[in-house]
Order: structure tokens, then sequence, then C-alpha cells
């Protein structure tokens, strides 16, 4: 029911919309005296957060077409290379200048969060490796895109593609794991650790991820124990209605994930929303773009299968199964001391709220069968969730010492 209320009610705004757009177009046309008045901007501005708040967000693109590597402008291809039923591994590839012999670079796969918002949230993240890696990046679709015939996708699922894609890329490949992914991606590769894969990963870097929620644990991980999953089970998962063609689908609405994340930082939000108007009615161009950029990507959510969200719920924030050793991959037990050959990096962000500090540093008690000189932590000061995988702190302090990371253990 409570989709049917989310559609019911952009169906019951799109006339406003309409209007607000039609009105759009008198308050901002130049051969109206009064579009360039305080008042004329006003009511624009006033028009634009209303367009803005009220919007059906799409699937936005990475729009990643250059790149610079060693002072040569290189330019860049997505190349979709393996198909899945709810995830496609995308190439980053790139096109060298004819003048310029192409430079062989490490494979990097990023392994993107499935928590709500696209893989292209981790755009920023793409951009400041591309110039270091031959990056790809996995791409997992909207669940209200996947009807029901082509059956479900749990957290098993989930590893066997991380560990499928591994093989297909590996051996000389190195994996980054961005907030949630940090689990299963830990669980794949002690996996093939276990099973003695010859195309283990050179190295792998977790960012900002939940290993073990009981380390300084935060809102989100508090709520997950207080509640429970069965809590979770009957609020929190509803079907995909008609006519989008996962109907019948149970699903973790994207909407519903959204809504958590702006309630953590209301204030915030209402603050960015209130700047984006002045810097409308003022004509700051620059600083709107910045904002809307960012909030055309935030505001950007997809649908989780039920089963995968019910599963990470249970195993990762309330029993904690990983680091007490009752993780398991169908029925066998995951065992991180079987890495010895995987690199590891572990990368938190001082004010993270989302995965608190320690939470990720955690994988390096699990792998001990790595040597010390196989491990390494960076603490970002000063930076939150987000400013773990992108911003100008991660660009320049963070992929230095990733790049630095890989190459050690190529």
């Amino acid at each position: 029911m409570l989709y049917y209320l989310y559609e019911m009610n952009h169906a019951a705004i799109a006339p406003w919309r309409a209007a607000a757009d039609a009105a759009n177009l008198f308050w901002k046309n130049p051969v109206n005296p009064i579009a360039q008045t305080y008042m004329g901007r006003s009511v624009a501005a006033s028009l634009d957060l209303f367009e803005r708040v009220t919007r059906r967000y799409g699937k936005p693109s990475f729009g990643i077409t250059e790149i610079p590597v060693d002072g040569v402008t290189v330019s860049i291809a997505e190349e979709r290379i393996l198909h899945k039923t709810f995830c496609t591994l995308v190439h980053f590839s790139k096109r060298w200048p004819a003048e310029k012999a192409p430079v062989k670079q490490p494979k990097l796969l990023i392994v993107a969060p499935m928590s709500g918002h696209y893989a292209t949230l981790l755009r920023g993240t793409v951009a400041a490796m591309l110039p270091h890696a031959d990056v790809y990046i996995t791409d997992w679709v909207d669940a209200r895109q996947v009807p029901l015939r082509y059956g479900s996708f749990d957290l098993d699922d989930y590893i066997d593609y991380v560990i499928e894609m591994l093989e297909l890329l590996g051996p000389d490949v190195h994996v980054m794991a961005v907030c949630q992914p940090s689990v299963p991606v830990l669980a794949a590769v002690s996996v093939m650790a276990k099973r003695q894969k010859p195309k283990q990963p050179r190295s792998m870097i977790l960012m900002g991820g939940p290993v073990d929620t009981r380390r300084n644990p935060t809102v989100v991980n508090r709520l997950a124990v207080a509640r429970g999953v069965d809590w979770f089970r009957k609020n929190a998962i509803v079907n995909v209605p008609f006519p989008h063609p996962g109907y019948m689908r149970d699903v973790y609405p994207g909407f519903l994930q959204l809504t958590g994340f702006m309630t953590m930082n209301l204030d915030r939000h209402m603050d960015a929303h209130r700047e984006l108007f002045w810097h409308l009615v003022e004509g700051d161009g620059d600083a709107a773009e910045k904002q809307t950029e960012f909030y055309d990507e935030y505001l950007s959510v997809m649908d989780l299968t039920a089963e995968f969200y019910l599963q990470t719920v249970e195993k990762v924030f309330v029993n904690h199964e990983l680091p007490r050793g009752l993780f398991r991959h169908r029925d066998e037990k995951v065992d991180p001391s079987a890495i010895t050959k995987t690199a590891l990096m572990t990368i938190e962000g001082e004010r993270d709220d989302i995965s608190g500090v320690g939470q990720t540093e955690a994988a390096h008690d699990l792998c001990s069968g790595l040597q010390p000189d196989k491990k390494q932590h960076l603490l970002q000061k000063g930076v939150g969730h987000y400013g773990v995988f992108n911003g100008s702190r991660f660009r320049g302090d963070a992929v230095p010492r990733i790049v630095d990371f890989m190459r050690k253990h190529a």
C-alpha cells in the first residue's frame, strides 16, 4: 500500500508540476520586464525549487568522456562487458591518442554500494582513479525494473557476482569496496582464498564499510539492533506496483532509504535548499549548479530486492556474523583468515556517521593470515561518510595512498 500511495502522490502532483513549468516560462522569459526584478527572480527560484523537490529522478549517467593521464587527454568510452540479471559490469575503456603509446595500468574493480543509490554516486571515485588504473565498476540494476520471472537476488548471489567478476578480470586485479559491499567483497575474497582460486585479487581496498558494527556503533547500527529484522520485514518491505516491470516483486524501496538518509541530517539538507534558493535569486549560477548537481545524484534512488536487504540487515547489522565467525556463503563457512595473497587496505572517515570509526579497520583482525606488510589503514581526518570516497580530500589524500598501495602489491 505504501508504494501505491507514493505513486498516487506523484500522479496527483503532476498537474501542479505542469502549472509550475508553464509559470516558469513567464517568469524567466527575457522579454518579460519583471523577470530581472527581485520579485521576478524570487518567484522563478520558488518555482524551480518546487519542481526539484517534486521531481522523480531517473538514473543519472556517469558522463565521463575524457580524463588527463600523465599530461595527455585520453578519451573514455563506457563498455558493458558482463550482463547479469541484477548487475552490469562497466569498463571505462581508454582511447589513447595516436601519438601516445597506451600505458599499461593495473585493473581496478570498484564494487559500488547496493544501498539505494545508483553506481553513479561513485562518479567522483571513478574519475579520481581513472588516471592511475584501468577501472571497472558494478552497475546494479533497479529491482523494480526486473520482472518477477527472473527470480530472486540475495546476499549469496551478490557474493557470487563479485567472485565471477574477479575471476573474469583476474589474476592481476585489485578490488575496491565502497561502504556496504565491504562485507560481501571480504566474504568473496575469503571464499576464493579458501578454495585456493588462482585468480585471487592482488589487493582489496575497503572504504567506510560495516565490517564490525559493534565497534563505535552509529545511529544506523543502533536502530538495526533495536528494531530487529522482523520489524524491517513488516515495515520496510513492499510490493512493486503496476505498471513497473518488477510488478509484485518484494522490495525495499529507494524512496524509503532516501527518507532515512535525509532525516538523519534534515537541518543540513534544509539549509542547503535555502542556500540554493538565494543563489538562484542572486543569479549565482556556479554555486547553484554545484548544489543541483549534488542533489540530482543524491535524490536518484533505486529499489533493492527484499531478500538481499533483509539478509544484509540480519547478518551484518543485527547478528554481526562475519566478525563472530558465523557468516556462511551457501552453507560454506566464510573464513577471512584464509586470505594470505590479497593485500588489505582499509579507509575510514573521522566524522563518518554511517560506518563508525573502527568498523572497517576490524577487517585487519579478521584477516589474521596476512603478513603485516600486506596491511595498511588510513583514517581521514575531518571527513564524513561521503568524503571517504569523494571530494577534494579523497583526491588529495586517499587516492595517492591507494595508488601506492596497488603498485606495491601489483
